[in-house]
């Protein structure tokens, strides 16, 4: 097979070919000049041009001002006495590579004075081969003005890009690592007392199984018993952990609630856009803590859900009229609540709690700015 030539490398394009071209150039200038030795002048400051322009690249502090005061010399030279003013392109590159700000600034004012004293001056002596060049004199002021606050704009936004990068990194550690944290404190509170009430009830029926034979086997239909709630609560857990739609929660809710003999007052179906899934996971398994505590603690007749999406994010309201008393601080002690403000702080949302002819939840979860890119959060 034949091996494709590249002509353009893709990660430089053209750019290399174009600096190549400005460097050749000056000699082109050099050896229009009539006496030798302009010649050998010429192509030392050209020689030397470069060689500063090296050193000027790798400095720090201030030897940069240093460097590029005298290639700004050099500069200034070539345009007044051999009509090459193209240097004044690569010194613009370089300054707009400069990252300290005043160094940048001093820079660039004393370059844009002396390459616009160097060209009025060469216009003064070489008036007929100078305007030869006035389209591409023209660029370079134009370059010289434009070049290194464009290059300095770049730099920048190439920083903030790696910088955002770094964040979204870390998010995504820090989304991995609550997730974590979020599935051992599930597993702990769904079968961390079953599983020691099974180790216990075991402990007791092995020790009356020749005492009291009929209280063994009371002892271990309890064991079979609390194994069982605890298999359907891990089959609950596992379902949340691939995420569940607060589409699908809400089919479960209105069947909860009909079992319950409670009335349903809330929409058939919702649908959100933009949302991401953890966001989405976050608030169905916050409605499905805020029914649970309806049916179990509320003695309430009704649960009225109104989920609404703005372009400020979203609110979940879930209200009931209990007709328990039951006061704002009350809900501190638990409920599941506090679980429900731990997953919430963690997508920057809000829970609010209004004890007033019952009780009414009101969440809160603002727009996500920028989703991750190349993870599917779980």
């Amino acid at each position: 097979m034949f091996q494709r030539f590249i002509l353009f490398k893709k990660n430089t394009g053209i750019s290399p070919y174009i600096w190549a071209v400005l460097s050749i150039l000056p000699f082109y200038f050099l050896f229009q000049s009539s006496s030798p030795k302009e010649i050998i002048i010429g192509s030392l400051l050209t020689i030397l041009f470069f060689i500063t322009y090296r050193f000027a690249y790798i400095s720090k502090k201030w030897a940069v001002y240093v460097w590029t005061c005298i290639l700004i010399s050099i500069s200034f030279t070539m345009t007044s006495f051999f009509s090459y003013v193209y240097f004044a392109f690569f010194i613009a590159y370089l300054i707009g590579n400069i990252k300290d700000r005043i160094a940048f600034l001093i820079l660039y004012i004393v370059h844009l004075i002396s390459t616009t004293v160097s060209i009025n001056f060469t216009i003064i002596l070489n008036q007929e081969i100078f305007l030869k060049q006035l389209p591409f004199i023209i660029i370079i002021c134009i370059s010289v003005i434009l070049l290194p606050f464009n290059i300095r704009n770049r730099n920048e936004m190439g920083q903030l890009e790696e910088k955002l990068e770094d964040a979204n990194k870390r998010i995504s550690e820090l989304v991995k690592l609550e997730e974590r944290q979020r599935i051992a404190r599930d597993l702990h509170d769904t079968l961390g007392q079953k599983l020691s009430l099974i180790g216990l009830k075991s402990d007791l029926a092995r020790k009356l199984i020749q005492k009291d034979p009929d209280q063994a086997r009371s002892e271990l239909k309890d064991v079979q018993q609390t194994a069982r709630t605890a298999l359907n609560e891990v089959r609950k857990l596992v379902s949340q952990m691939r995420g569940i739609t607060l589409k699908e929660e809400l089919v479960l809710i209105r069947q909860i609630l009909k079992a319950a003999q409670i009335e349903y007052i809330g929409p058939e179906y919702i649908t959100l856009t933009n949302v991401p899934i953890l966001t989405e996971n976050i608030l169905s398994m916050c409605l499905k803590e805020a029914v649970n505590n309806v049916v179990k603690h509320s003695g309430a007749s009704t649960c009225e859900i109104e989920i609404e999406q703005s372009l400020n994010g979203i609110t979940m309201t879930v209200k009931d009229n209990g007709s328990q008393q039951v006061k704002e601080a009350d809900f501190c002690k638990g409920n599941g609540l506090i679980g429900m403000k731990e997953r919430l702080e963690f997508v920057n949302g809000t829970l609010d709690i209004v004890c007033k002819d019952g009780v009414t939840l009101i969440i809160r979860v603002p727009n996500v700015v920028k989703q991750m890119d190349r993870e599917e959060l779980v």
